[in-house]
């Protein structure tokens, strides 16, 4: 049985806080400073030579560590970049897998960003591709033989509806379309197997439910038969098959690490490495059953004590590992939270998002934040100036 006590430890959580927010920048893992600090020292003593003492490897090395909580086998999963960035790298290799069809299949709950690359990519292309958005609801119904890729994020952002992976890609398999995954918000928050989904291709970061660090590395994945097949659209240097030949032409790398891009970024690997640590012992599928069984005890606390409305699926297995509310002033509440040391975020037009991660929640900080909210709604907290006053990140 997972001792929540312990893993909570590993966290350094500042005191009078609870964070509701893990789902969108993770806490600092205590591991983390020194694990820095081992690193810039060995930047200080070695210098360059921290090359060759480990620091070129991190980008596989670490990928492994993430690919046995995504269900990922050794040698299909490589860190660095952004996530916009492994977007556009998968996105274009399925797009070229399957030259013969012109639609890339979304949902209209996707994030953004997913959907600015592509339409970036559809117009750098040129070659007449269409960015065809449906409801959520309509995604299976909508794969035809048109359909080159199936993009979606498995887990919304707003209202952390889950998407059925292994169904949606059998779908996408049926009608010869690729399979492409934004794991962002389910890595670390549910349990996720893209072997045994079949899944193509997938993505995702390290700084929500990783606990990674603001601006922490995305991690990309490719179905081991397919590696060979996948052309990298952004060739760069660590990408090359023989990167210190310097060869004036570029041939990919072997496996995974064809999708390596530029230099990796050292500093926030270490700091992903020590993340990774707070992970040890820890089966996800223990994770998912506290994390339904906290996020219950949140949606019965705050329906019985507020008249904020469910914007999540009623059904717990439905959901990732947040739940959001409805309100018409749900940036004025989320402040209001956030001044009484509740920290969740809000998410445009009237979402109160409010992260559920079990590795350092616990019931009491459920039930002492749903009488914060009480306290917010019952007093009109929200209703002051200085909680209507928009800043930049929301």
């Amino acid at each position: 049985m997972t001792d929540w006590a312990a893993t909570r430890a590993r966290f350094a959580l500042p005191e009078g806080v609870i964070y509701l927010d893990g789902n969108s920048l993770g806490p600092l893992p205590v591991g983390v400073p020194e694990r820095m600090e081992r690193v810039l020292a060995q930047w200080r003593d070695s210098l360059i030579g921290g090359w060759n003492e480990g620091w070129m490897a991190w980008p596989g090395a670490l990928g492994d560590r993430i690919g046995r909580l995504i269900g990922a086998p050794e040698g299909t999963v490589t860190v660095g970049d952004t996530l916009s960035i492994k977007v556009h790298q998968l996105l274009a290799a399925a797009l070229e897998m399957r030259s013969e069809r012109r639609v890339i299949l979304s949902d209209r709950g996707n994030f953004p960003t997913d959907l600015y690359m592509a339409e970036g990519l559809i117009a750098s292309l040129g070659r007449g591709h269409e960015l065809r958005l449906v409801e959520p609801e309509e995604v299976e119904g909508a794969l035809t033989e048109e359909v080159a890729v199936l993009m979606l994020t498995q887990v919304d952002y707003r209202t952390g509806r889950m998407h059925d992976m292994a169904a949606l890609t059998g779908a996408a398999h049926s009608v010869g379309a690729l399979a492409l995954w934004d794991l962002a918000h389910s890595a670390g928050a549910v349990p996720v197997d893209l072997s045994g989904a079949g899944a193509d291709l997938a993505c995702g970061c390290t700084y929500k439910y990783l606990n990674a660090g603001p601006g922490a590395p995305a991690f990309a994945y490719v179905r081991p038969d397919l590696i060979d097949d996948v052309r990298p659209a952004l060739s760069g240097w660590l990408g090359h098959a023989a990167p210190f030949a310097f060869e004036p032409s570029y041939r990919p790398a072997r496996g995974i690490d064809r999708l390596r891009v530029g230099t990796p970024p050292v500093l926030q690997l270490a700091a992903l490495e020590a993340a990774l640590d707070a992970w040890d012992g820890v089966g996800m599928d223990a994770v998912r059953a506290r994390s339904v069984a906290l996020q219950e005890r949140l949606v019965a606390g705050v329906e019985r004590e507020t008249d904020l409305r469910l914007a999540s699926p009623r059904d717990p297995h439905r959901r990732g590992s947040q739940v959001s509310f409805r309100h018409p002033e749900g940036y004025a509440i989320v402040q209001a939270l956030i001044a009484r040391g509740v920290i969740g975020d809000f998410r445009s037009p009237d979402i109160v998002r409010l992260g559920v991660t079990p590795l350092f929640l616990s019931e009491g900080d459920i039930d002492a934040a749903v009488g914060h909210v009480a306290a917010v709604m019952r007093g009109r907290e929200w209703d002051r100036p200085e909680m209507k006053a928009r800043r930049a990140v929301t």
